[in-house]
């Protein structure tokens, strides 16, 4: 039953009708994966070299102990937001008489063959093989090498088993991003360190090697719970990645802003319901975590908001950027609709505002959390906010005018160039250098919180003057509305 489904798999790859293009793409990320699997080589081959230039004052056995579970803990939230789901290609099975059992074992084997797996092996075992077996014996080289490979599956069968729990309930990714904010948190404030977890465990590892027997255990149990999940939940309904799942159709708080609630409800709706919004959307969230990085107390001891600037505008803006570049392609499926139905442009537009301020709200919201660092950094922040409800939405809006490609909204955003063209990678450049504009003079004079007062009013005087630059933003449409028809239908 196996090979039958890997047989129809294979035809149906071959017979598809978009073939030429979707062997031109694989060759593309074949070649793309084989040059990330080399660099993780070398850096296997070389990081006794590299660890004892980073680090000359630490053992390299303790780095790289520290390193083992931090690395899976990212590679973890890149599974999250890279690894698809490969369930839809059992639907068309579900009718048969074929048992359950033998579906979700093919689910199961099928999500092993992913370059997330590979990658570990070549990047921990030739250091496992040059100095863990020269320092400890082979026995604990072996273990070691069994408890990545452990934790490879372990990660595999976890986010593909948490992404389904989003599918069915949101909550789990509401809770899922609260966890990782807190434990951020308590790793930048040196409270809680992965990497010291990590270095005491295999340490422990290294002494005493059957310890690792705890790791394939774990695997084991996330396979089982994620195989049980998928035999009591093996539906179309539960299949389908959310798409065609029902939810709410009410959002009372947006009656009150009339059509144009109406629409920014529709757009919630279209956001929920299919996969490349959904994951373009849940992808921009895990920007919040920029401030991790350009966070830094030296820097904020001398109030040099330069990079903080930056990671502050991306994290309130990110729905503005990466959702708003796609301005019309959403809808581009039912635009020849659009443009022949009796909803205004302005009220569409509207819409779309208000959508980029509420989701601009609730980001500022999360990572206001910031503040527990520093005054400071509220600051910066609620200057980046002004900009990305009021002049950010703005520039994206205008230039999405003259962004002319369609949209798959079933497909997802993981190496996915559909509907991106020059004008969205350009579009970026503007939303990240405006703030520049009114920061950096103040700045030079040595007045940087002028510069980011001078750009939050900026910003908020852009707010209050919306009805003048829907104005703009219609008139920019209607001179090119039926180029953007045109090019959509060319999908």
């Amino acid at each position: 039953m196996l090979n039958t489904f890997l047989s129809h798999q294979w035809k149906g790859f071959f017979r598809a009708r978009g073939k030429g293009t979707s062997i031109a793409v694989q060759i593309i990320m074949g070649l793309l994966i084989l040059y990330l699997l080399l660099c993780a080589l070398a850096v296997g081959f070389f990081m006794d070299k590299l660890i004892h230039q980073l680090y000359p004052d630490r053992a390299v056995m303790d780095v790289f102990n520290g390193l083992i579970l931090y690395y899976f803990a990212l590679e973890f939230l890149s599974r999250i937001q890279i690894q698809e789901l490969p369930t839809l290609a059992i639907v068309p099975y579900l009718h048969l008489k074929i048992p359950k059992r033998k579906l979700v074992n093919f689910l199961n084997i099928r999500a092993i063959f992913s370059a997330f797996n590979i990658f570990p092996l070549f990047l921990f075992f030739p250091f496992i093989l040059m100095n863990v077996m020269g320092t400890y014996g082979g026995f604990a080289a072996m273990m070691y090498m069994l408890a990545v490979v452990s934790l490879s599956i372990f990660n595999n069968y976890l986010a593909l088993y948490v992404k389904r729990l989003s599918i069915s309930n949101t909550r789990f990714v509401v809770i899922g991003f609260l966890v990782l904010i807190i434990l951020g948190l308590l790793e930048y404030f040196k409270v809680f360190s992965i990497a010291a977890v990590s270095n005491q465990i295999f340490s422990a590892v290294a002494k005493q090697p059957l310890i690792a027997l705890v790791f394939p255990l774990a695997a084991v149990g996330v396979f089982i719970m994620n195989a049980n999940y998928l035999r009591k939940n093996l539906y179309m309904e539960e299949l389908r990645s959310g798409e065609e799942k029902k939810t709410s159709t009410d959002y009372p708080f947006l009656d009150r802003f009339g059509a144009a609630g109406q629409l920014a409800a529709l757009e919630i709706k279209l956001i929920l319901r299919n996969k490349r919004s959904k994951s373009t959307v849940s992808k921009g969230l895990l920007f919040i975590f920029y401030g991790l990085l350009f966070y830094k107390q030296k820097e904020l001891d001398q109030n040099n908001f330069g990079l903080m600037l930056f990671a502050a505008v991306f994290m309130t803006g990110n729905m503005v950027l990466l959702y708003g570049q796609f301005m019309f392609g959403w809808q581009s499926a039912e635009f020849d609709g659009l443009l022949s139905n009796k909803v205004r442009v302005q009220t569409f537009f509207r819409a779309k505002l208000l959508l980029f301020t509420l989701a601009s709200t609730v980001l500022t919201a999360v990572v206001s959390l910031y503040g527990f660092i520093s005054w400071k950094i509220l600051v910066v922040q609620f200057a980046a906010y002004f900009f990305s409800i009021g002049i950010a939405p703005i520039v994206v809006m205008y230039m999405a005018t003259f962004n002319y490609k369609a949209i798959d909204m079933k497909s997802g955003s993981s190496f996915n160039w559909q509907g991106v063209g020059a004008t969205s990678m350009l579009m970026s450049l503007p939303v990240f250098l405006i703030p520049y504009l009114f920061y950096v003079p103040f700045n030079l004079m040595g007045k940087p919180y002028w510069g980011l007062a001078a750009l939050g009013i900026a910003g908020l005087i852009c707010f209050l003057s919306r009805s003048f630059w829907i104005d703009v933003l219609v008139n920019a449409f209607n001179k090119r509305k039926y180029k953007i028809a045109e090019g959509f239908r060319e999908k």
